[in-house]
């Protein structure tokens, strides 16, 4: 079975931001997923700050994350633009936060 973008972002909601306690995908902090025909996946993802001393945990766990879905070979972009807000978080993470309820 080939890989495909929905398959990762499911293997990337098991990657908690460990500051937050809330997956990556939910926190819109993944950007981009893109996959070859030989299975090596590119990501492009931010963090909620420049300054996040969790980084490097978290794109090692990327890493184990798409690896465990039968990804070949990964590459992790961390990347600032656009920088990330609580806009792009879910709306159910938003929720959970208690972000953007009046």
């Amino acid at each position: 079975m080939a890989l495909d973008e929905e398959t990762l972002r499911a293997a990337l909601s098991t990657v908690n931001d460990p500051e937050i306690g809330m997956n990556i995908v939910e926190l819109g902090l993944v950007y981009d997923i893109d996959v070859d025909q030989d299975e090596n996946v590119n990501v492009e993802m931010t963090l909620t700050s420049p300054g996040c001393p969790l980084g490097e945990l978290i794109t090692e766990q990327v890493d184990a994350a798409l690896k465990a879905a039968g990804a070949r070979s990964t590459a992790v972009e961390i990347v600032w633009s656009p920088p990330w807000t609580p806009e792009m978080m879910s709306e159910e993470a938003k929720e959970r936060l208690g972000w953007g309820i009046r």
